[in-house]
């Protein structure tokens, strides 16, 4: 075997349905008093909901968390947290928001407790990112990663059927890159594994019947696993593509990783012949050239859009988003090369199958 180093991240999760209930007993185990509540603008009464839950607790509901979390964004939600005299923020949402409270926390240090209703995985992780002037930027910082997460498989409900496909398609991405990352490891393997099955088996099923209690926490646990990945072992290039579409293109987080994630793994597919493997047999597959196909099949069968230019990459979009990326790259275990990757990136906008 290897030689491998493995660092777990400090974080508590309480999973389970109507854990929502819990909230104001998990505050109090942070310490904290006054919870400022953070959601998009489509989720605002949810937060007025939780703001509710906790009465005297909250400090109020911000519901202005974008994608990509522009800067401008992030330094407005600072100042009113320092405003309402926050101690804590209850981040509840997805990615979007998550990132909001990252950016709060990555300023002034406020814990984050958080509470997903998508499969993004954002939850589980040190990184942060912050997009300025069409560029995103992103890092790690122990300091954003939430203290504590709670799980609740009945938030995810309303979540309609094409966007928790999308969402949970995102999630994958997250192990499948966790396999041949450059810091991988046997712990994380596991977890990656057992995610893509738990996903690849419960979101059919929710596209099918969204209100389907057992695939919805099913779904909900390979996103957690998903996002242990994420905040464990580094990414590769499938994240500096998508990084790049939404930092430049402002495309849509969740429909661009789906998109993506056949062909980025079709890349690798001889480089990273052995982990890929492992990853297509968790989706029924035999070897790694199969992965690229499996992953497009799935999202076909999901109904996901097949091509970028579907959710809005222009027809010059390939030269320069490879261009981009290959300025600089994330490590990846066949080297970022320009032709190919615009090549990939051309094949991703029309739709056409890994090749």
């Amino acid at each position: 075997m290897k030689s491998f180093v493995y660092q777990g991240t400090p974080s508590r999760v309480v999973f389970g349905t109507d854990t929502l209930a819990k909230l104001e007993e998990e505050i109090d185990l942070l310490g904290a008093r006054r919870a400022l509540i953070l959601t998009t603008p489509e989720q605002q009464a949810l937060g007025e909901r939780v703001a509710h839950l906790l009465g005297a607790r909250s400090a109020g509901a911000y519901p202005n968390a974008v994608m990509h979390v522009p800067l401008e964004v992030a330094q407005a939600a600072r100042e009113e947290a320092s405003r309402l005299g926050a101690d804590c923020c209850v981040a509840i949402g997805g990615g979007s928001t998550i990132g909001l409270g990252k950016a709060i926390a990555l300023d002034s240090g406020l814990p984050i407790l958080a509470i997903p209703t998508t499969y993004a995985g954002s939850e589980m992780t040190p990184i942060w990112g912050l997009t300025e002037n069409r560029l995103k930027k992103t890092g790690r910082d122990i300091c954003v990663l939430p203290k504590t997460v709670i799980y609740d498989p009945r938030l995810t409900y309303s979540l309609p059927a094409e966007i928790s496909a999308c969402s949970g398609m995102n999630a994958m991405a997250h192990a499948v890159e966790a396999l041949y990352a450059q810091d991988a490891n046997p712990i994380v393997s596991l977890m990656a594994e057992e995610s893509i099955r738990a996903l690849a088996q419960s979101l059919p099923a929710i596209v099918v019947n969204p209100s389907d209690e057992k695939a919805r926490e099913e779904a909900q646990y390979g996103a957690w696993l998903a996002g242990i990945c994420l905040g464990s072992v580094g990414m590769a290039i499938h994240h500096k593509l998508c990084h790049t579409l939404g930092g430049t293109f402002n495309l849509p987080h969740a429909q661009a990783h789906a998109i993506v994630l056949p062909h980025a793994a079709h890349y690798n597919r001889v480089a990273a012949g052995e982990p890929l493997t492992r990853a297509a047999k968790a989706l029924g597959g035999e070897s790694a050239e199969d992965i690229g196909s499996l992953l497009f099949a799935l999202n076909k069968r999901l109904g996901i859009p097949l091509a970028l230019e579907a959710i809005g990459f222009p027809a010059d979009g390939p030269a320069q988003a490879a261009r981009i990326a290959c300025a600089s790259p994330y490590y990846n275990p066949r080297p970022f090369e320009q032709e190919p990757i615009e090549t990939l990136l051309e094949r991703a906008r029309q739709g056409l199958l890994p090749a």
